[in-house]
């Protein structure tokens, strides 16, 4: 365990200056272009490229391929990964005091980021099961849900105090040294490296194979195959609709970057608070429930979250939100680092967040002109929508976004009731067995053969 929080450490503080970055990257860009596009094309390019490499991360965090000509270790995936992101920060810097940075260098060094940490967060989460028992998955998942939300309660509310004191250049010399510790505390510890045999690098398949390896492995049960599947719809209309969140706030508050603040903040919040309830507690004891059930839990608090106009009802909406998706990350995670066997985790865990990009690039990619061409003008005073939804969510700047806000999140509600109906979901954990388990059945089998020889 002691291993595993080293390396937290380093990613949580080094995630305090990418969030500050990116809240202040948001504003720059709000205030310079005025539309919702800008700001979700930084998000699709990111994910576009995360969506190019997802298909070899999976070989290369497993040491099956090369990359740059050798094999690397999932140390020095990380390392690798975090290096480029603060070389990219370094590129905004210099762009940003030459007076030459524009909105499309974000959608450059977003991609560029993109690629390597797709492949750094497959290399962090398939080590987890190398660090800590079984018994300890559920909690270390919360504890990376708290690399998000932990850094949302002040990170943001800093950037946007600072952002008007230093600036754009100050926030990213801050994103540069957080930067810095992250890459320190990976250097100072020795991350496990799963075993791969000489006759599996000697004889190697095909890269095809191998790729398709993950996908043969989820489709071949079908427990996994609709944990997938309930995953893949839900974070579709997840993603549709926080691609147009910080527009529709901004768009609602009249700019108001305190506002935007506060709701990460009171994100993070919740976000800590049930991530420790998780860590303490281990959630549901069958951990589909608390991935159903928090489906189910944030898609009835973000539909509050799109109907109201004021902070007073964005503020706790936001709060019981967020409280609910380190059960349903966790839980997920759990299911997943418990039967998937280690050696192939990354090739399995690379076809799940291949799929996961995929439908969140699409997601990300027709947020913006659906809200500024389609939603938007239909919610303005006169509007083809106005008269049958003004009543609601009014009209004018914002209302239009709030509309598809609320659209995908009542989605999101009806994918967790509708999981319940899918039998091969429900019982995950029961038909579809460990890893361990296989292992000792394996041996067990092995050590009976061997005393069928002897007698």
């Amino acid at each position: 365990m002691r291993i595993f929080v080293i390396v937290w450490t380093g990613q949580f503080v080094s995630t305090i200056g990418s969030y500050m970055t990116s809240f202040a990257i948001t504003l720059w860009a709000w205030q310079l272009t005025d539309q919702a596009t800008a700001l979700t094309l930084i998000v699709f390019f990111n994910q576009a490229a995360s969506l190019l490499v997802a298909p070899f991360a999976g070989v290369i965090v497993d040491g099956l391929r090369p990359i740059f000509g050798q094999r690397w270790s999932r140390k020095q995936l990380i390392i690798l990964s975090d290096t480029v992101a603060a070389l990219s920060t370094v590129a905004i810097l210099l762009l940003h005091l030459t007076g030459h940075l524009q909105v499309w260098h974000f959608y450059v060094t977003s991609a560029i980021n993109g690629i390597f940490s797709n492949i750094q967060e497959l290399a962090y989460s398939t080590s987890i099961a190398l660090m800590l028992p079984k018994q300890h998955y559920t909690r270390a998942s919360s504890m990376v849900s708290m690399l998000h939300y932990g850094p949302s309660i002040f990170a943001p509310a800093l950037a946007g105090v600072l952002y008007y004191i230093i600036g754009l250049f100050g926030i990213l010399w801050i994103d540069l040294f957080t930067f810095s510790i992250a890459i320190f505390t990976v250097l100072r510890t020795q991350i496990p490296q799963p075993v791969v045999p000489e006759t599996q690098l000697q004889n190697q398949a095909s890269l095809w194979q191998d790729i398709s390896s993950g996908f043969r492995y989820v489709f071949a049960r079908p427990g996994l195959f609709a944990l997938l599947v309930i995953s893949l719809l839900f974070w579709f209309a997840h993603d549709l609709g926080g691609s147009l969140y910080s527009a529709m706030i901004l768009a609602r508050s009249n700019n108001n970057a305190a506002i935007l603040a506060s709701l990460s903040t009171m994100a993070g919040v919740a976000g800590v608070i049930g991530a420790i309830a998780v860590s303490i507690g281990g959630g549901f004891r069958q951990k589909i429930h608390g991935f159903l059930g928090g489906m189910i839990g944030a898609g009835i608090s973000k539909t509050l979250f799109g109907l109201g106009q004021l902070p007073s009802i964005w503020l706790p909406a936001q709060f019981c939100s967020s409280l609910n998706f380190p059960l349903l990350g966790s839980s997920s995670e759990a299911i997943w680092l418990a039967k998937i066997k280690p050696e192939i985790q990354g090739r399995v865990f690379a076809t799940r967040s291949l799929l996961l990009v995929l439908i969140s690039t699409i997601a990300a990619l027709i947020a913006g002109p659906l809200a500024d061409f389609v939603f938007e003008p239909a919610m303005m005073p006169g509007g083809y929508l106005a008269k049958t939804f003004g009543g609601i969510f009014g009209t004018g700047s914002g209302a239009g976004m709030a509309l598809l806000y609320v659209i995908t999140s009542v989605t999101l509600m009806l994918v967790g009731m509708g999981g319940y109906a899918v039998e091969s979901l429900r019982m995950v954990e029961m038909n579809v067995s460990d890893h361990d388990t296989d292992q000792q059945a394996a041996l067990s089998n092995s050590n009976c053969e061997r005393e069928a020889d002897r007698t």
